[in-house]
């Protein structure tokens, strides 16, 4: 009865305090002139600080004009201010207080906004039939009224000014025209948007037309309207023809667009096509597009050999069957596949190039049963019937079994039906000793979209051979090898094989992950992808993915660079030189950055030099495809080169293209001082407090103020003030062209780093002339026009600003990219401390 009465109490409370609050003032309406100030008012009485909210047409007006004034302790008065007031400015205007959820709303004003006329109805584009009649249509309103309009067309006036709306009807025009309005009040004259009066005419052909997603039965036909003839596409018509030569003709096919597509279903296997389009408005046809040819895949056959017989000797036992129509086989023959089942327990599988097989030893195939089935590169087809054979009165009987069931399943396919089995040609087709079959990407067990696009750059394993190694890594190594083509010509190449002891899928789809970003790459100065091929392991169920690149014959810029100073025979770069090798970079990360690729490990020991000494950015194990916005956050613990990571990813592992522009400034310090190691004398536990001091790297011996510069700009702490790449290559082409190139062209030396018993060159020269580590750093400030101003903080040289990052994780890397072991680190082999200390890794936590 208490707790009740209580509540009574209070509630008698809120509803008279909610009585005496009330607005003693509302806004008043107001008729302004197009440019000066409007100010209205709300006075509300009730509560000690009152948040009195201004809103517009039923929105909340968030303004920072807005001003209160105290009348008495429970009395405010509040205004509203438009400057120079514009036609938007127009509507209705009230106030709100929100006290314990009830809103109390003052009376409504609204603000007039009187000026030159505005259009409401503005001339808009048409579209006609030649000579046919069309009306055009423009209205404007004030304040103040009235509002008068006139129209022009053609550059001619016609008619007078007439009231609001105005609609002018025009006969007929054989010719494009153009037109606008005039609209007049007391205030002055408005003039409308130009429009243009187009003829209908027929169509352009269709531009852009391409096959997706070919199968062995259908494909994905896509295409892009050309020319509408100004008016709206209704069908398009497809017409296909098959065959080489004298073509075979299909049906036509009529879609309705958009969309601009059509799926063609029904197509044969391995046969070449063309495909040509022409699209309908409502005047006529477009012409055809031209033929686009296309090939559909390859499929497992789809019938058994027929006829498949025996002939039983005392030396041998030979079978035949007959060869597939091409109808039937749907690819390229690559073998025929011979099973046979002997005493309930299969044998291995043989292989035969021709359809007839020829097996010595006749005795040992008494009551043995075979079956055979065509081979293509995407499978092979059912099996046929069973053949047992049996010697009889000196005769070879033919018998057909039913299937038989064994330990290991049935021992024989029904007729007809699909046998899942993935076939590539072996290297030989030995009949006694057959290879097994090659490996696909379906057995790695990656993605389906990482699948798809590796399908088409899949080399045979028995196209390679394999050489010298060239290199180590933490994940496998690089190997010189020979790709011999299908014509027997062949090529130089160098392939990257994945550790033997990864078994991982997650692993493996990593590695093929590199090669899809590089399927796409075509620049002189971005490696290009020559093939991905599976090395087929002994008892492993996952064969080793082996990434195929050109072969570069100078290796690797950042080896090239320590041996033209520390080498047997050093050798001299010329600082034109070295610009190149930094143009030559540049070039390749804009043409990265344009495809939308953070590669997020440039250095120069990811940079390789072909045999004419142009540099091509390589290594994109790290990369990222930006897919959305412009920037990737590293999500989880990996190792990660901290000297050449920017200052905004060691922060907050957030990549960009500004930040590859940090590791290139990295990179060309790299070049000036010819493969130094960055900030000598500087542990990976100290980089990031370092760096958030202000420090940098310092200007090399020899290293030119304007190429520093360059450099320095690469590292300002703010990304948007670092330079773009296609700046730095406007800038280095500069400093390029100033050079004069010298009257005889010194041929550039290949240095050899392995004797030829392969063993890593030896007697190497240390280079001393680092810079004291004591030395003043950069003493500009950075400069950046635009920047907002939270962002300027970070332009200032401050201390103890963060914390370093915690934990030092090495790893070396000998000049010829094989692991260093701890006991050889520090053998007085006469090693430089920038190749015991050539790369520096930090795991980073996120």
């Amino acid at each position: 009865m208490e707790v009740s009465l209580c509540i009574l109490l209070v509630l008698l409370h809120f509803n008279e305090g909610i009585h005496g609050l009330r607005f003693t003032k509302n806004p008043s309406n107001q008729t302004v002139t197009q440019g000066n100030m409007a100010r209205l008012g709300c006075a509300f009485k009730g509560l000690s600080e009152p948040e009195i909210i201004w809103l517009k047409d039923g929105e909340k007006i968030y303004s920072t004009d807005q001003m209160y004034i105290t009348l008495d302790a429970h009395h405010w008065e509040t205004f509203y201010s438009v400057k120079s007031v514009q036609q938007q400015d127009a509507g209705k205007y009230w106030c709100e207080v929100e006290y314990y959820g009830r809103i109390i709303s003052s009376e409504p004003a609204w603000i007039t906004v009187e000026g030159v006329p505005h259009f409401v109805v503005e001339p808009e584009d048409v579209a006609a039939f030649a000579g046919e009649p069309f009306n055009l249509t423009c209205a404007a309103s004030g304040p103040p009224e009235p509002v008068e309009v006139l129209w022009w067309l053609g550059g001619e006036q016609k008619g007078d000014f007439m009231p609001s709306p105005l609609v002018l009807f025009v006969k007929g025009v054989n010719d494009s025209i153009k037109f606008y309005c005039e609209a007049k009040n007391a205030r002055g004259i408005s003039v409308s948007r130009t429009g243009t009066v187009h003829i209908k005419v027929c169509p352009d052909y269709p531009q852009d037309v391409k096959v997706h997603h070919a199968s062995d039965l259908n494909i994905t036909l896509t295409w892009s309207p050309g020319f509408t003839g100004h008016s709206q596409l209704s069908t398009c018509t497809i017409q296909v023809s098959k065959g080489p030569g004298k073509k075979v003709k299909l049906p036509d096919v009529d879609v309705v667009v958009p969309p601009f597509q059509h799926v063609f279903e029904g197509l044969s296997s391995y046969s070449n096509y063309s495909v040509r389009i022409r699209c309908d408005n409502e005047v006529g046809s477009s012409p055809f597009s031209p033929w686009v040819g296309f090939h559909t895949p390859e499929a497992a056959p789809s019938a058994a050999p027929k006829n498949f017989t025996f002939e039983l000797s005392e030396q041998q036992l030979t079978l035949s069957w007959a060869a597939l129509e091409q109808e039937e086989l749907r690819g390229r023959l690559l073998a025929y596949k011979v099973q046979w089942n002997q005493g309930g327990e299969s044998q291995d599988p043989l292989l035969f190039k021709d359809n007839v097989a020829r097996l010595s030893g006749a005795g040992r195939f008494f009551n043995a049963t075979f079956q055979v089935a065509a081979c293509t590169m995407a499978g092979c087809g059912p099996w046929s019937q069973p053949v047992l054979v049996m010697p009889v009165s000196g005769m070879a009987w033919l018998q057909t079994l039913r299937g038989k069931e064994t330990q290991f399943g049935s021992a024989f396919a029904a007729s007809g039906t699909d046998v899942p089995v993935s076939f590539t040609a072996a290297r030989s087709f030995n009949r006694q000793f057959p290879e097994p079959p090659e490996s696909t990407l379906d057995s790695l067990g990656i993605n389906s979209d990482l699948k798809a696009k590796l399908q088409d750059v899949l080399i045979s394993e028995r196209l390679l051979t394999l050489g010298r190694m060239l290199g180590k890594g933490e994940f496998g190594s690089v190997r010189e090898a020979f790709l011999k083509s299908e014509n027997n010509s062949g090529q130089k190449v160098a392939v990257k094989v994945l550790k033997t002891d990864i078994n991982s899928s997650s692993d493996i789809e990593q590695c093929l992950k590199e090669a899809a970003y590089m399927k796409d790459f075509h620049h002189p100065n971005v490696i290009e992808l020559i093939g991905v091929s599976l090395h087929r392991r002994a008892q492993q169920r996952i064969p080793i993915p082996m990434v195929i690149l050109p072969f570069m014959k100078h290796g690797d810029l950042h080896t090239f660079l320590l041996m033209s100073r520390l080498g047997d025979e050093p050798f001299t770069l010329s600082q034109q030189i070295l610009i190149q090798f930094m143009l030559d970079i540049a070039r390749g990360m804009e043409y990265l950055s344009s495809k939308k690729i953070i590669h997020r490990d440039l250095a120069a020991r990811n940079c390789m030099l072909n045999e004419n000494m142009s540099v091509c950015v390589a290594d994109f194990g790290l990369s990222k495809k930006i897919y959305s916005g412009d920037y990737y956050r590293q999500g989880s613990v990996s190792k990660l080169p901290v000297k050449w990571i920017a200052l905004e990813s060691l922060a907050d592992n957030v990549y960009t293209t500004q930040s590859d522009v940090w590791a290139f400034g990295v990179t060309m310090w790299e070049i000036m001082t010819r493969g130094q190691t960055p900030y000598p004398g500087v542990e990976n536990s100290e980089i990031y407090e370092y760096l958030i001091k202000g420090e940098r790297l310092k200007q090399p011996p020899d290293c030119p103020a304007d190429i520093y510069e360059i450099m320095h700009s690469c590292w300002s702490p703010v990304p948007k003030c670092r330079p773009s790449f296609q700046r730095l290559i406007d800038q280095l082409e500069l400093l390029w062209a100033k050079l004069n190139p010298a009257p005889v062209k010194e041929p550039l030396l290949y240095v050899n780093l392995e004797e030829e018993d392969g063993e890593q060159a030896s007697g190497l020269v240390t280079e001393t002339g680092t810079h004291n580590s004591e030395e003043l750093s950069w003493g500009v400030p950075w400069q950046c026009a635009g920047i907002e101003e939270d962002e300027k903080d970070w332009l200032m040289v401050s201390s103890g600003a963060a914390l370093a990052i915690g934990g030092d994780y090495r790893y070396i890397i000998n000049p010829h990219g094989s692991g260093i072991d701890d006991e050889n680190r520090h053998s007085d082999d006469g090693l430089s401390e920038d190749i015991r200390d050539e790369e520096e890794d930090v795991n980073i936590n996120v």
